[in-house]
């Protein structure tokens, strides 16, 4: 994302979310646990907004996604949302699709690693933010259900179809897209789902120490990383390394590989600068 984009003043008036800054590390908290955090109209674009902004503020350099209570989001509110959309005429149910895409953008494209903290249920649009973040944390408790095709509707939602067979493989994403059937945490890690496995209770303190450890090292070289991540997805070879030598001749007249050869020199940790 762009810092100049343009944008309405900061804000910390969001819906159902809590957000916590410290030391260059973001939690942001999808607070409504009565309801199993599912997300609202407002929810969502209060999420994609607040990912934006922080990207265009510059002083995250990891963020925590967790959820509140006892599971990390339900997907989005069946009585505010399906009810609602049920009244709308193609265009704006375009617009709202648009909308929930634009979050999972916002996850993907924000220049900062994103590790999603996960308990209990992900189903719908949080098995989809969990499945767009960088990394999932998850205990015992989790589990990841994809349930678009249980209510009707296509399982390529919010970049489902896109992101999911990156990840876990067609074979994997076919199957959880089509049924829809829950996975539970040993599956997930299994197929590559889950990025790191907890003991019970334990996904949100070692998401934290994750991000911790994300925060402190060079946090230009990772937004690199995580941009050629994404953008490679479709490239051809030849023009991924091309990419990926001009990335690299960039950094190398950066701050942070300067800094990389003088702490090796002087046989000291380096001082990261995130430039």
């Amino acid at each position: 994302m762009s810092p100049f984009t343009g944008s309405a003043a900061r804000t910390q008036e969001w819906e159902h979310l809590g957000l916590s800054l410290d030391d260059g590390v973001a939690t942001v908290t999808l607070a409504r646990p009565e309801r199993l955090n599912a997300l609202t109209f407002g929810a969502y674009a209060d999420l994609r907004d607040l990912l934006a902004q922080l990207a265009r503020e510059r002083e995250v350099r990891a963020l925590v996604l967790a959820g509140e209570g006892r599971g990390f989001c339900s997907g989005g509110d069946v009585d505010t949302i399906i009810g609602a959309t049920l009244a709308m005429d193609t265009a704006q149910l375009l617009d709202f699709n648009r909308m929930t895409g634009q979050v999972v953008r916002a996850v993907r494209e924000c220049p900062f690693p994103v590790i999603a903290a996960v308990h209990g249920v992900a189903a719908g649009a949080g098995a989809v933010l969990a499945l767009a973040a960088d990394f999932r944390v998850a205990d015992p408790t989790a589990r990841f259900a994809f349930l678009f095709t249980r209510v009707g509707l296509s399982g390529g939602d919010m970049g489902a179809a896109y992101l999911l067979p990156r990840v876990v493989g067609l074979g994997h994403a076919t199957r959880l897209l089509m049924l829809g059937e829950p996975v539970h945490a040993a599956e997930a890690e299994r197929i590559g789902l889950i990025s790191r496995l907890t003991e019970e209770g334990g996904a949100d303190e070692a998401a934290g120490a994750l991000a911790r450890r994300l925060a402190e090292g060079p946090a230009l070289a990772h937004a690199q990383t995580k941009a050629l991540l994404t953008a490679e997805l479709d490239m051809p070879l030849a023009a991924a390394v091309e990419l990926d030598a001009n990335t690299q001749a960039l950094l190398m007249n950066g701050a942070d590989y300067a800094e990389f050869h003088a702490a090796f020199t002087e046989k000291r940790p380096p001082k990261w600068q995130g430039r």
